[in-house]
């Protein structure tokens, strides 16, 4: 019989927890053949989640980690891949936005000979206007400016097949992009589109600034394009003060010294100075990468499991 382990990433998330387990029961109940067991990661919680997780690890279906402090929604689901043994591994919210009534769908495509059969939104009537016109065009950058496409609309909701699960786990970088990452290994993948829906219970953990920093993270990634931009306007800028430059001695050779162009100078000087710093923030966020990566910190660090043997957050280079 074929396991298929469901990762649950948690935060804060008491209101809805036992509705989510409940709601899935009710579907994977049904699934014939397939042995399914629930792996819920809490992410830190400073609510009653992981007393919530404990009593349904009670099942003998569920199993919880819980981290040592909040490590954030990327190492959750890191946390859980790793320490998932399924045939197939899906991971999903704890909320109810992405409906279990996909599962027996999901499954199918795996059976089929796909890799991997992954979801995305088809609409975004819940989102605010602003965040659904700022997500499609992140989207739109990020697969013009990148060597992975990811799918407007592409989420974290999938199940992927052992093989895939893998590749994925070996790219154990700290700061972690897992969109990108699902699309950066490649594999075979079915897409499987699914209407937007309100939270069962709670608050959304991601607002704008979170979500825009979020992207950033996304786009220095996979992408070198912010550093050749500024390299490339860079170079035109220099170009055009060379040429400014000897047009200024010439004009002044032959007609000699002449007072006006104050402002234009000073446009100048600020236009030239405020790229400067742009290009130093560029830097900077590739710099900031390379020493959170050269730390060899963890990914996570967990703080109970019920799990006989977790493995935990260390890269191939820390061991397990």
């Amino acid at each position: 019989m074929k396991q298929v382990d469901i990762i649950v990433p948690c935060y804060n998330e008491t209101e809805v927890i036992n509705m989510f387990y409940n709601e899935c029961k009710k579907v994977t109940d049904k699934i014939e053949g397939y042995k399914i067991n629930y792996i819920f990661i809490d992410d830190g919680s400073s609510d009653n989640t992981l007393e919530k997780l404990k009593k349904i690890a009670e099942n003998p279906d569920a199993d919880y980690i819980s981290f040592s402090r909040n490590f954030g929604k990327e190492a959750a689901m890191f946390s859980g891949l790793k320490n998932s043994k399924g045939d197939m591994v899906v991971l999903m919210d704890a909320d109810l936005q992405h409906p279990p009534a996909l599962l027996p769908e999901m499954i199918k495509g795996i059976e089929e000979g796909y890799d991997c059969t992954a979801t995305y939104r088809a609409t975004r009537d819940g989102d605010p206007y602003l965040r659904t016109l700022f997500t499609n065009r992140f989207y739109k950058l990020v697969n013009k400016i990148s060597d992975v496409n990811m799918p407007n609309g592409a989420g974290d909701f999938r199940m992927m097949n052992r093989k895939m699960v893998n590749a994925v786990v070996a790219m154990s970088e700290v700061q972690r992009f897992s969109k990108g990452i699902f699309s950066w290994v490649g594999f075979k993948t079915k897409w499987i589109s699914f209407e937007d829906a309100e939270r069962a219970a709670g608050q959304t953990k991601w607002n704008f600034w979170k979500l825009f920093i979020y992207a950033v993270d996304g786009i220095t990634a996979f992408s070198t394009a912010p550093l050749r931009l500024a390299s490339v306007v860079g170079s035109f800028i220099s170009f055009s003060a060379f040429v400014y430059l000897f047009y200024v001695v010439l004009k002044t050779i032959i007609h000699g010294k002449d007072f006006p162009g104050y402002a234009t100078v000073v446009a100048l000087i600020l236009f030239i100075g405020g790229f400067i710093i742009l290009s130093c923030g560029i830097l900077g966020e590739y710099v900031a990468k390379i020493y959170m990566e050269v730390k060899n910190r963890p990914v996570y660090l967990i703080g109970e499991t019920s799990l006989k043997n977790p493995k935990e957050g260390y890269d191939k280079n820390g061991g397990d």
